[in-house]
């Protein structure tokens, strides 16, 4: 009985003549919550150089054992290759040096540049050399990358599929699982590469750093002063690129909502109908200008920051380069080697700024690669019991013996104390109230949770000692929203058995004869070749009740020793309805199976063998209809109501007859 709402505390007053639709003033992310999958972007530009520093070693061993149990040989060959490759570079240094010690010496130009001739030989020969390594690290990235894609997939999909059914219901783990599906995989691709830039251009520094150091100890000093400035304006700059874009990220989820709803097929009759599209566009032209406002701010924040790092990386080159100045004419250092070290501190420069950027989008996408590696391990622990009993082909008896079950978070438990024997060739319906346990004790029988106190047990062994997949196989849930498979209809038939490609054809023409989808299938174009989605060019969409046919056809063809029905047929039509439990009830496909069913409609269960009816977790009643009307309990009280909605219609009719 529904209850009154309790009166207010206080009275609702008028609402207001006009209300904003979103924030006017001040930044406009600040309504919108943190979404799953974007709680580690902008991470590296909250991070310190320490923090980034201390980590990038981590990751490069985390790379390094992904691409290691991926393809051992293309990792080695990569290493090596990028080694030799910065060496290569290194040499080519200190081979300019060489070329320009001959054109800066005494003598003839022409005999200056014939004696620099071998030297700019082995500088091209260095260039070469080093380019055909690069692309020897390419390839052998290009041969670990898609093994790691493949490998970190494909085990990710093997183990977030078979985790436990409580798991999939908590919502954070809707989360933590889609943010490493979405996130985690992409960047798992994407990091190998990345690593290897950052290797690239770590070594190109270490390099430089070797060729000043092999030209005067005292250039080393000169280097640190060099690029110090330029790294320290690369990581701001780094930093403020991040901002700005998770700043644009938010502001265009905000828009993105109007976008959807003029976009959505689902909503484009009510919006046409009500014409509220002027307000929708209206809200959208403001929300853009703002946006182009903030774009505007962010765009020459970014350019005078990028100008001040410049700025600051200037004043070092230029003390730099005063220093070298010094130097030379003060006799320490040859015009050819002076000539060398701006080479060299040039190319300092730029490896360094690149090791800064790539440092952090290291840092940051290596975070995600983790969330996915976390969730791999959170799926290993929630895995089904995994047993060398297998659930037996055939049962006589299934006993559910005093089962306790409550949900997490939960002080009402969905299940206290049931208790009931199931027997082969048995059809049982299990009836009551929303929320009295109903669904909840099928899932139990399913396999799909586990009981927290009491048994069940099949033919005397309790099911917590058998292999849990194996109990799958077993059972065949039809359930009240089936899933809607994007294959074809014979597809769709067969899923159940665990594949999409083979089939008996006996056996599933028997099922969709049995269940009435043999018509659905016949008015297809292809018949059971028909793609049963309009993602495809020239696929089929099913109304409700032809996909609880199809629904029906797949549990009756899996020819399971339970046969689950949860609210089956809910979107059929009357005959529709009638003939599938006409199928399931009387001309069941196997006749040792057991057929529960759960139906708020009592009518259907009139012929089940026996009826269990729950309230608030227990088994209050339990009988043939028969018995229950005649013990005048809750069942019959439930019957009586409905049967009485279709006798009043009849009585008001009877008097025009």
């Amino acid at each position: 009985m529904n209850r009154a709402p309790t009166p207010r505390s206080a009275p609702l007053s008028l609402p207001p003549a006009t209300l904003p639709a979103g924030p006017e003033d001040g930044d406009l992310t600040d309504g919108l919550k943190e979404t799953y999958w974007s709680v580690h972007d902008g991470a590296a530009a909250s991070a310190t150089v320490r923090q980034v520093l201390t980590r990038l070693p981590k990751i490069i061993a985390l790379v390094g054992r992904l691409a290691w149990k991926a393809d051992r040989r293309a990792m080695i060959a990569a290493v090596v290759c990028q080694l030799a490759s910065a060496a290569m570079a290194a040499f080519g240094l200190i081979a300019s040096v060489g070329v320009l010690r001959h054109l800066f010496a005494e003598g003839p130009t022409p005999d200056r540049v014939r004696a620099a001739v071998p030297q700019i030989l082995l500088v091209a020969g260095f260039l070469a050399a080093r380019a055909l390594l690069d692309t020897a690290v390419a390839v052998a990235q290009g041969h670990v990358t898609p093994k790691i894609r493949t490998a970190l997939e494909c085990e990710f999909l093997s183990l977030t599929a078979h985790v436990r059914l409580e798991a999939v219901e908590d919502s954070d783990w809707h989360d933590e699982v889609h943010r490493a599906n979405d996130r985690g995989l992409f960047y798992a691709r994407m990091i190998v590469g990345q690593v290897v830039s950052l290797a690239s251009a770590a070594l190109s520094l270490l390099g430089t750093a070797g060729v000043l150091g092999v030209l005067h100890p005292a250039l080393l000093p000169l280097l640190l002063l060099s690029v110090l400035p330029v790294g320290a304006a690369a990581v701001h700059s780094a930093r403020a690129r991040f901002n700005s874009f998770k700043r644009w990220n938010a502001l265009q989820r905000r828009v993105r909502v109007f976008s959807w709803l003029l976009l959505d097929v689902d909503a484009a009759a009510e919006l046409r109908s009500d014409t509220v599209q002027r307000a929708l566009l209206d809200e959208h032209r403001r929300l853009t200008t703002k946006i182009a406002e903030e774009d505007t701010r962010l765009g020459v924040g970014s350019a005078l920051l990028n100008l001040a790092g410049r700025a600051v990386g200037g004043i070092g080159t230029g003390v730099t380069y005063t220093a070298l100045a010094a130097m030379l004419i003060g006799g320490w250092l040859p015009l050819a080697a002076g000539a060398g070290a701006v080479l060299a501190i040039q190319a300092g420069q730029s490896a360094l700024t690149r090791l800064v950027d790539v440092g952090h989008l290291v840092y940051e996408h290596a975070l995600w690669v983790d969330d996915l590696l976390a969730v791999q391990e959170r799926s290993r622990r929630l895995l089904p019991r995994a047993s060398e009993v297998e659930a037996p082909a055939e049962v006589g008896e299934i006993t559910v013996d005093d089962v306790h079950f409550t949900y997490p978070g939960k002080d009402t438990p969905a299940l206290d104390g049931v208790s009931f024997t199931l027997r082969a060739g048995q059809t049982v319906a299990f009836v009551g109230l929303n929320g009295s346990g109903k669904s909840t004790c099928a899932k139990l029988l399913a396999g799909l949770y586990e009981a927290q106190r009491g048994s069940v047990r099949w033919d005397g062994v309790d099911v917590r000692e058998m292999d849990a997949r194996s109990v799958h196989r077993r059972v065949a849930c039809v359930l009240q929203d089936p899933v809607r498979f994007p294959f074809s209809a014979l597809a769709n038939v067969t899923a159940g058995s665990g594949t999409l490609t083979e089939a008996v054809p006996e056996r599933a023409m028997a099922a969709v004869e049995a269940s009435g989808a043999d018509g659905v299938v016949a008015a297809l174009p292809g018949q059971w070749t028909a793609l049963l989605s309009r993602r495809f060019k020239g696929g089929q969409q099913l109304s409700g009740g032809q996909w609880a046919k199809i629904a029906v056809a797949r549990g009756l063809y899996q020819e399971a020793v339970l046969l689950l029905l949860d609210e089956p047929t809910a979107s059929m039509d009357p005959p529709s309805e009638h003939a599938v439990y006409e199928a399931v009830l009387r001309g069941r496909l196997r006749k040792d199976q057991i057929t529960v069913l759960i139906s708020h409609r009592l009518a259907s269960v009139v012929a089940c063998d026996r009826i269990l009816v729950f309230d608030a977790g227990r088994i209050v009643e339990s009988g043939s209809h028969e018995e229950l009307m005649a013990a005048g309990g809750a069942y019959a009280d439930m019957f009586t109501l409905q049967a009485s909605g279709y006798r009043s219609g009849t009585a008001d009719r009877e008097p025009g007859r």
